[in-house]
């Protein structure tokens, strides 16, 4: 998010960087002297990510499948500003329209970032998806997501995340009523242990009408050179996930999950294939569930259309 800046390298021989003549070479070459071979540069200790982003590359892999056919029409009006219309068309349903804003800030923390972010997202049917996003300091982070259905509210929900040189800590706010005393609580902390070992935790608190409910849960993930896998183990269930890099244009990934209230076990499997010559990217995925699905995305360069 934010992403709409690029930094590009400067170029040392451009005609401005004059200086003294070089001295003539040697009448007698030195011999050519062989390169060593220099070992694989290792993930330093720095920091983690969230931990909401520790099964993201599994994830990223599978399909967001639909019936039907989807139009996507994006549109940068400024540096700044940029708008989307997504039209979805099916015959199990009637068609959808989404119309969608993204404004980006001026204040840059990054090569490929900017804040603030707006995000906005509404259809026909009245339902909104408002998210902000500001970098206050360095290390602090704020996100702020409004949700309504039909013009009802259905989520009003608040995340300060703090980012420390190898760990994130975050709390989520989620729906607070301080007139009826309920909401949800969530705080998330994500430490980095060792180079490529990273270590978390989970702590859920919801209340309202009477009830109180406090859930925990721990986490783990591994990253090699190529491949990494993550696990989550909480009194919910479990989520492990694989994610594994067979070269520049295909990507696998395995995912199991375990509901303990449902008893409830799914293994899904799923490949992405990026074709960059041609703008094309297939995603496709099968589980245990004998769910079968896949997704063809084609960019219409110049043109601001994905099919």
């Amino acid at each position: 998010m934010g992403n709409v800046l690029a930094a590009s390298p400067s170029n040392p021989s451009s005609p401005g960087n004059v200086g003294s003549m070089p001295p003539p070479p040697p009448l007698t070459a030195a011999p050519p002297v062989e390169p060593k071979p220099q070992p694989a540069e290792k993930p330093s200790n720095s920091n983690p990510g969230t931990y909401e982003d520790l099964h993201k590359s599994c994830k990223d892999v599978f399909p967001q499948a639909f019936e039907g056919c989807k139009l996507v029409i994006n549109k940068g009006l400024s540096n700044h500003f940029q708008v989307s219309h997504t039209l979805l068309l099916s015959s199990m349903g009637p068609g959808a329209y989404h119309f969608g804003a993204t404004y980006v800030g001026n204040k840059q923390t990054g090569p490929n970032e900017a804040f603030p972010v707006l995000l906005g997202d509404i259809d026909t049917n009245g339902s909104l998806n408002a998210q902000m996003i500001h970098q206050f300091t360095n290390r602090i982070r704020g996100k702020m997501v409004i949700q309504t259905q039909k013009s009802v509210w259905v989520l009003v929900q608040s995340d300060a995340e703090y980012r420390g040189d190898d760990f994130t800590a975050s709390l989520t706010a989620g729906n607070v009523d301080i007139l009826n005393s309920s909401g949800i609580l969530v705080g998330h902390y994500l430490q980095r242990m060792a180079p490529r070992i990273d270590v978390g935790g989970e702590l859920l608190y919801h209340y309202g009408s009477g009830q109180e409910m406090a859930m925990m849960s721990c986490a783990g993930r591994y990253t090699a050179d190529n491949w990494i896998a993550s696990a989550t183990v909480g009194q919910t269930g479990w989520h492990l996930s694989y994610w594994h890099k067979g070269n520049e244009n295909v990507k696998v990934g395995v995912e199991y999950e375990y509901n303990t209230r449902a008893r409830d076990t799914s293994v899904s499997a799923g490949y992405q294939i990026d074709v960059p010559k041609a703008n094309f990217t297939f995603r496709g995925m099968l589980d245990t569930n004998w769910t079968v699905a896949a997704v063809m995305e084609k960019r219409l360069p110049p043109l601001p259309f994905t099919f």
